[in-house]
């Protein structure tokens, strides 16, 4: 505490316990958490770089963490560790229009960045659901998608270059700020979505993108998730490609409609949501065959606006899904499997054979543009019964997933509550590769422990070799 207070300041190193509480966990209400034994707020890579430095020394765990608005416990403390939170990193450095890129702090929050490049014509295509106060080093951690991935790609796809503080607090960059570059491994890639366990994201170069025109919305409604299903099959094969493909189950439906009073199609089994912001002629015929396609495949109704707020009217719908299904219980459970394209209308009749065999309401919400789909089960924690059932079913839903040539995380991570998954899906050989990496650059394990995958007893060992040596 001693070392710390003295790098970082006093004001800067909290370790009240009912102040280091609400530190200790993020969005995902039931994945394990521990308690900080201290949390510190650095302001700079070189705080960030002394806190890593001392927390080496000392064999302290390092949790970093940014707005909380995780979904699968990757920012969730371990007993005893410095939380790291990264909020007061906020600056945007650099924005540079005849370069189309941006330079940020991991604290930037999402629509912040967005507003901010927005006045020099230019767009940052990711936006989580939260997007209006996650940070962007969460982003870069979990590579988080949004609602517009159909058509601009997830976080990844963004990011030019890092600044990266290593855990024994030597400052890492990679990557460029040119267009190309392939000198060297493509480390900038291996830090996004490593969920802190890697190392500490400080700074972001990261590519813009034109600012797209007022979208133009489309609406509709379906009796069967096979016709949802169709709609977005022949979306994909006819080559038209939305800025915006989203769909939601009858049970987010009435769970939204209660919330906002919209007056929304109660009976439909489904609900498909479309954007095009091509611009123009191109938006009207984008939407126009996003129209035909739905009325074929049997959609009983088909709403098409290209009002700006009755689209936002519209949308707003789908961003409330999950505070909707919320109200509906105590506790909350969501899930984030990605299948193929074609397996969506499977996909959710699984998802309602699930719900109804363990007695767990289950709302499906998704991204149907990519197949990355969001079942959240609603259910009572403090009751052992229905949290036995629940978690039953999150594992039902895992499984169906991979059964279907899916991932077990398409945009939220594995986090703390998927780690006994990730061997399943990846394989012996791709775990210890994952080991391999992570004690090349971790080897005292200090960086997020237990968050993406175990460490290995074998693995322990071989650390303790290396620490000593």
């Amino acid at each position: 505490m001693a070392e710390l207070r003295d790098a970082l300041g006093a004001d800067a190193v909290l370790t009240d316990p009912d102040v280091t509480a609400g530190y200790a966990r993020d969005q995902a209400m039931l994945a394990d958490a521990g308690l900080p034994g201290a949390v510190a707020l650095p302001r700079s890579t070189e705080e960030v770089s002394a806190a890593l430095r001392v927390a080496s020394r000392h064999g302290v765990p390092v949790v970093p963490r940014g707005a909380g608005s995780g979904l699968a416990g990757a920012a969730n403390a371990v007993d005893g560790c410095l939380t790291l939170v990264m909020t007061r990193l906020d600056a945007i450095l650099e924005v540079s229009p005849a370069d189309r890129l941006a330079v940020v702090q991991p604290g930037v929050v999402n629509k912040t960045l967005r507003d901010a490049v927005a006045g020099s014509g230019l767009f940052y295509p990711p936006d989580p659901s939260s997007y209006d106060w996650c940070t962007l080093g969460g982003n870069l951690s979990v590579n988080a998608g949004g609602l517009c991935c159909v058509k601009y790609g997830v976080t990844t796809d963004y990011v030019l270059g890092l600044e990266v503080v290593l855990a024994d607090g030597r400052v890492l960059r990679t990557g460029r700020r040119t267009v190309k570059g392939v000198a060297g491994y493509d480390l900038t890639r291996l830090f996004v979505g490593s969920e802190g366990t890697l190392g500490v994201i400080t700074e972001a170069t990261l590519a813009l993108r034109p600012a797209p025109h007022p979208p133009v919305t489309l609406v509709a409604s379906f009796g069967t998730a096979a016709q949802t299903g169709r709609a977005v099959q022949e979306v994909v094969t006819a080559g038209v490609v939305p800025s915006l493909l989203e769909v939601m189950d009858r049970t987010s439906i009435r769970a939204v409609d209660d919330l906002l009073r919209a007056d929304m199609d109660r009976d439909a089994h489904s609900l498909l949501l479309a954007q095009s912001d091509a611009g123009g002629a191109v938006a009207a015929a984008e939407i126009a065959e996003l129209e035909r396609i739905c009325r074929a495949a049997g959609a009983d109704m088909v709403i098409a606006t290209d009002d700006p707020a009755e689209g936002d009217l519209l949308l707003a719908a789908r961003r409330m899904a999950l505070p909707a299904l919320s109200a509906l219980g105590h506790s909350l459970l969501c899930d984030d499997v990605a299948v193929p394209r074609s397996r969506i209308a499977s996909f959710m009749d699984g998802c309602e054979r699930i719900a109804a065999d363990r007695g767990v309401v289950v709302g499906v919400v998704g991204h149907a543009g990519d197949g990355n789909m969001h079942p959240t089960l609603v259910f009572d924690a403090e009751v052992a019964e229905e949290r036995a059932r629940a978690f039953a079913a999150f594992d039902d839903i895992l499984e169906l997933g991979l059964s279907m040539g899916g991932t077990i995380t398409g945009e939220h991570g594995v986090g703390a509550l998927k780690t006994d998954w990730l061997e399943r899906e990846i394989g012996p050989v791709s775990l210890a590769v994952h080991r391999a990496i992570k004690a090349a650059l971790d080897p005292a394990g200090i960086l997020n422990p237990g968050k993406v995958f175990r460490a290995a007893p074998a693995d322990l060992g071989a650390v303790a070799a290396l620490v000593a040596t």
